[in-house]
């Protein structure tokens, strides 16, 4: 079917019964939707709502999390203030205390966030490092009623087992981006590492995070690719991250994306994607702006709330009277 002979109104119609129906959408599909015109933007974004109202309901998901260790990093994501290869300005400590990963749990729980993620810097953490922090963790288990996730860099079974032991039942670990471009992102390791620790999160039981970061000079198309990959996965949680580009990495210069276009993103992910969990990340106050409710009533049913690795957030107060008037219960 030609560009010029599509009529975007019956594609749109088609596809979203389609989906509600049980059915998945094909490539080709998301391709000609790719090209939606402005004038039917709105109806692109409503179809991706219904979807999401039937297969996750009003619920959202909302995650806090805490940098538990930061900077030194040796790999050298583009997009990353805590590589060590770039001059990125972020503040650079160890594994944090015990006292201060349970007092950022007990005020996630105290704010309303839904869940606690646990995040570290770098590929992996030492043998010893790692035991401190599942200590950690099953105090933190003990004492606040909270789910816990862990990001923790890439996962073995061993590990694997032994954090949910611990009591972590979702672990995050992004792809970041489509297999072609990732050479662009990062060369200090590839892909399928970042695919071979998704796979050994889902057969160990966890509830697997994985998402991206949109607007770093990748195509609309590749985008798509990743939104395939995570599907091809079985990912059950989705971040979708838009570019807040830090000072000192190769990507400080980065143009930002115009909403409507993350937007239409958010809505392409969610009819690839129509049973996860899809969460509005990093860069959405730089970049959505105003447009923040609206994104969420196009696809997404879940944020993270409180800040973020080396950036601030909004209020969370002001971020939980902007989901719950978005018609979502927060749990």
């Amino acid at each position: 079917m030609s560009l010029q002979n599509i009529s975007y109104s019956k594609l749109i119609n088609s596809v979203e019964e389609k989906i509600l129906a049980g059915e998945k959408i094909l490539r080709s599909e998301t391709d000609l939707l790719l090209a939606t015109p402005d004038e039917f933007m709105l109806r692109l974004l409503a179809a991706a709502d219904r979807i999401r109202i039937k297969f996750k309901g009003p619920h959202f998901d909302s995650c806090s999390l805490i940098n538990a260790r930061s900077g030194r990093c040796g790999e050298d994501c583009s997009f990353c203030a805590q590589s060590a290869h770039h001059d990125g300005d972020c503040e650079t400590y160890g594994l944090r205390s015990t006292d201060d990963i349970l007092a950022a749990a007990r005020s996630a729980k105290e704010s309303g966030a839904a869940r606690f993620c646990t995040v570290t810097s770098g590929g992996a953490l030492s043998d010893n490092e790692f035991d401190t922090l599942l200590q950690c963790l099953e105090q933190v288990r003990s004492e606040v009623d909270i789910p816990l996730d862990a990001s923790l860099g890439f996962l073995d079974d061993r590990r694997a087992l032994r954090l949910g032991a611990a009591g972590v039942t979702r672990y995050n670990h992004n792809l970041e981006t489509s297999r072609d471009y990732y050479p662009s992102i990062c060369t200090t390791h590839q892909f399928d590492q970042r695919v071979a620790t998704v796979e050994t999160v889902i057969s160990n039981g966890f509830s697997a995070c994985s998402g991206g970061i949109i607007g770093m000079g990748e195509t609309p198309g590749q985008r798509l690719d990743l939104a395939f990959s995570l599907a091809d996965l079985g990912v059950d949680c989705v971040p979708i991250n838009i570019l807040n580009p830090r000072p000192g990495t190769p990507l400080q210069n980065a143009e930002p994306l115009e909403p409507l276009e993350i937007m239409k993103t958010v809505a392409l992910f969610r009819l690839v994607l129509p049973q996860a969990t899809i969460k509005i990340a990093g860069g959405r106050e730089r970049n959505l702006g105003d447009f923040q409710a609206m994104a969420l009533r196009s696809g997404a049913n879940g944020m993270i709330i409180g800040g973020y690795l080396t950036t601030g957030g909004r209020e969370v107060e002001d971020d939980l009277r902007m989901v719950r008037q978005a018609g979502f219960v927060i749990g």
